[in-house]
This record gives C-alpha cells, sequence and structure tokens, in this order.
C-alpha cells in the first residue's frame, strides 16, 4: 500500500506535530525568532493541509482527527512551554489547557459512548484559535523582536481568556444538549 495524493494532507498534518519538538525546544533555548519562523511554518502548513484536503476532496476520517489534535497539541505545548518561561500567565495557560482537555476529553467520550464523532468546530472555537495563536506570535515577537506596548498584550490576554471561557462553555453546552437528545432518542 503505497502513498498517494489524498494521503498529503494527513502527512502535512503528522509534520505539524512532529514541529512541535524544535518549537518548544527552540523556545525554551530562547531562540525567539527561529522559534516563531517554526510556529509560522506551521501555521501555513495548518492552511494548506486544510486546503488541499476541500480543493481536491482529500478529506478522511484520519485526517478529521489528525489536523484538529495537530493543532491541539502545538497549541497546548506552546502555551505549556510560554507559561513556564513566565511569558504568559499560568492562569492563563491553565485555562487554556483546561478547556483543550474538557474538549478532546468530551470528544473521546463522545466517540466511544455514544457514535463516531464528526465535529466541526463553532464560529467562537475558531475565533478562539485565531486569538490563541496571534496572542502567542505577539508574545514571541514580544520576546524576540522588539517590546510591544503591555496594554496591548494585557488586552490580547483578557480576549483569549474571554474567548477560551466562551468556546469552552458552547461545547459543554452544545454538547451536552446533544448527548440528551440523544439518550433520549
Amino acid at each position: 500500500m503505497g502513498l498517494r495524493a489524498r494521503d498529503i494532507p494527513n502527512l502535512i498534518s503528522i509534520a505539524r506535530v512532529i514541529l512541535v519538538f524544535p518549537v518548544i525546544w527552540l523556545l525554551l533555548h530562547q531562540d525567539y525568532r527561529s522559534a516563531m519562523a517554526l510556529f509560522f511554518v506551521a501555521g501555513i502548513s495548518d492552511a494548506l493541509d486544510g486546503f488541499l484536503a476541500r480543493q481536491f476532496h482529500w478529506q478522511s476520517r484520519l485526517g478529521g482527527i489528525l489536523d484538529p489534535l495537530a493543532d491541539k497539541f502545538l497549541l497546548v505545548s506552546v502555551y505549556f512551554c510560554l507559561g513556564w518561561l513566565y511569558a504568559l500567565p499560568l492562569w492563563l495557560v491553565g485555562l487554556v489547557i483546561l478547556r483543550d482537555v474538557i474538549i478532546v476529553g468530551g470528544a473521546l467520550a463522545w466517540h466511544f459512548r455514544v457514535e463516531k464523532l464528526d465535529a466541526e468546530p463553532s464560529l467562537v472555537s475558531k475565533a478562539n484559535t485565531g486569538l490563541q495563536i496571534t496572542l502567542v506570535l505577539m508574545v514571541v515577537y514580544n520576546l524576540g523582536f522588539s517590546a510591544l506596548p503591555d496594554g496591548l498584550l494585557t488586552a490580547m490576554m483578557w480576549a483569549v481568556a474571554f474567548t477560551t471561557l466562551w468556546s469552552g462553555v458552547d461545547y459543554v453546552v452544545s454538547w451536552g444538549r446533544k448527548a440528551g437528545r440523544q439518550i433520549r432518542g
């Protein structure tokens, strides 16, 4: 069984998972410019695998799982690392990680206890992911390139906190309702 063109998005997602390790290593060694470059490559790879999957109808069940897990692994790892470096407040790191643990735990429970999961991220979840990525880029830029105004970073941290809470509650409520309908139905 050889590789086919339709496997390219999945291979890109796997490459994104692999990129997490050098990104973390670079951050921990305070090579912020290189870390930012690799984080940017990971972001481009996320857009590329999604584009290829949609454009050429190369979507797969594996890709539907790999892509969001690669994103979660990258973001959670980077948030943990930036918290470790005290570049992000620990309360925010904890909030971001807790939300993702709840979402992944709920998805696994749904998949194994209810039915196979086919989830689409909500609009607020997409906004939250975008803000989380933007905050990472801002913090790493602040560390490695030029200082940003404290008020700008603080405002972005509060925006991430707000959308993290909102999207977490949204997932719990909407999937809780679906589970309730499934049990009653």
